[in-house]
C-alpha cells in the first residue's frame, strides 16, 4: 500500500506558512506479528500542534524535522495481524497526517459507531476539543446552575462544547466568535451574549454589558485581551480555566502578561490551566453523557472540511486566522 504523509520541513517562525510543510509518499509494509494495516479516512488538526513545532520539550516532545507529523486520525483496518482486529474495524489513532500507517495494536483503540453520528465526530464533539471542553469546564471551572459562563473562541472546537455544556448546566452564557456567521451559530446554541470580538470595538464595554454583574467561570482559548477582560470582570472567587491561548502560539518575543493580574489577588480568583490528558480517566463518563444529548438533539456541533492529506497544512495554518468555524477537519 502507498501512503502520502506530511513532514515537517522546518520549524515556523511566527505563523506556520506552506513552505514549513513537505509531502513524502512511502510504501506500508504488510503488517507483522501484533501489527495492523489502517487506512486513515479523517484526520485532525490542532492547535496545540503550533507549539510541538518548536525544539523545545514540553508535555510532548517536539515534531522532528523531516518526519511525518502526528496527530488524531480515523481510519478502518485494512489488515490485521493482531488479536482484537479484524478487516474493516474503525480505529483512532494517534498516526494523522499520513494516508496510511503500520503500527502495533496497542497504539490504536477500536471505536464503537454511535447512531446518527458521523465516524469523524471522535476527532470533534466525541473525541479530544470534546473532553477538554466538557471536562476543563466541569472539573475545574465548576459551573453552578444561575452562574455566568464567559468562553473565548466560543465557536471553535473546544469553546462551542464549553459553550453549550455550560447552557445545559443551567448558565448564561457569554462567548466570543471572530464573525458574524459564528456569532448566529452561537444564539441558535442558546448562548445568551455573542460577541463578534473583530467589530465590537470595546472587548471589555461589550463584556460588562453581557455580564453586567461578573461573570463566575471563564474557560480560556485565546489568552491575550480576553484574558485581561476575564480578570476585569470576574467576581470574587471566579475560576479562570486556562486551556489555550492562541492569540499567541506564533508570536516572536514573549508579550506582557495581564495588566490586571494583581485583581487575582483582591478577587480571590482561582487561575488553573491543564492539558487534557489529566482528564482521561473520565473518558466513558464523557462518551455518556455527550452522546445523550446528542441522542435528544440539545448539542450540536459544526465542521470545517478540506479535502486531500495535502490540504493538511492549509487546514492547519487556517486555525490562526478564525478559518473554521468548529472542528477543522481533513478528509482523506
Amino acid at each position: 500500500m502507498q501512503s502520502r504523509e506530511i513532514r515537517l520541513a522546518s520549524r515556523p517562525a511566527g505563523t506556520p506558512a506552506p513552505e514549513n510543510f513537505e509531502v513524502a509518499e512511502v510504501s506500508l509494509p504488510a503488517p507483522g506479528a501484533g501489527e495492523v494495516l489502517v487506512r486513515n479516512t479523517w484526520m485532525s488538526v490542532d492547535p496545540y500542534m503550533r507549539g510541538r513545532m518548536y525544539d523545545r520539550e514540553s508535555y510532548v516532545p517536539p515534531f522532528a524535522i523531516g518526519a511525518a507529523l502526528q496527530g488524531g486520525a480515523i481510519g478502518e483496518v485494512v489488515e490485521s495481524n493482531a488479536e482484537g482486529f479484524a478487516k474493516g474495524d474503525l480505529v483512532s489513532s494517534m498516526f494523522g497526517w499520513r494516508e496510511g500507517f503500520v503500527a502495533p495494536a496497542g497504539a490504536i483503540e477500536k471505536l464503537t459507531r454511535v447512531a446518527n453520528v458521523p465516524d469523524q465526530a471522535y476527532l470533534g464533539v466525541l473525541g479530544m476539543p470534546g473532553l477538554t471542553g466538557w471536562a476543563g469546564l466541569l472539573e475545574i471551572g465548576k459551573p453552578q446552575a444561575g452562574q455566568t459562563v464567559f468562553v473565548s473562541g466560543g465557536a471553535g472546537a473546544v469553546g462551542s462544547v464549553v459553550a453549550q455544556v455550560a447552557k445545559l448546566k443551567g448558565c448564561t452564557v457569554v462567548a466570543t466568535a471572530g464573525s458574524d456567521e459564528k456569532c448566529d451559530w452561537l444564539r441558535a446554541r442558546g448562548v445568551d451574549h455573542a460577541i463578534n470580538y473583530r467589530t465590537c470595538g470595546d472587548l471589555l464595554a461589550a463584556v460588562q454589558a453581557a455580564a453586567p454583574k461578573g461573570i463566575d467561570v471563564y474557560f480560556d482559548n485565546v489568552g491575550g485581551e480576553h484574558l485581561e477582560v476575564a480578570i476585569e470582570v470576574a467576581r470574587p472567587f471566579a475560576r479562570l480555566v486556562e486551556c489555550g491561548m492562541i492569540s499567541g502560539y506564533n508570536d516572536m518575543a514573549a508579550m506582557p502578561g495581564p495588566r490586571n493580574i494583581i485583581q487575582v489577588v483582591g478577587k480571590s480568583l482561582t487561575i488553573r490551566g491543564f492539558i487534557v490528558i489529566e482528564f482521561g480517566h473520565l473518558r466513558p463518563q464523557f462518551l455518556a453523557e455527550m452522546t445523550g444529548w446528542i441522542a435528544d438533539g440539545k448539542l450540536a456541533w459544526e465542521e470545517t472540511v478540506l479535502d486531500g492529506v495535502a490540504k493538511a497544512p492549509d487546514a492547519f495554518i487556517g486555525l490562526f486566522s478564525g478559518a473554521n468555524t468548529g472542528k477543522m477537519l481533513v478528509r482523506l
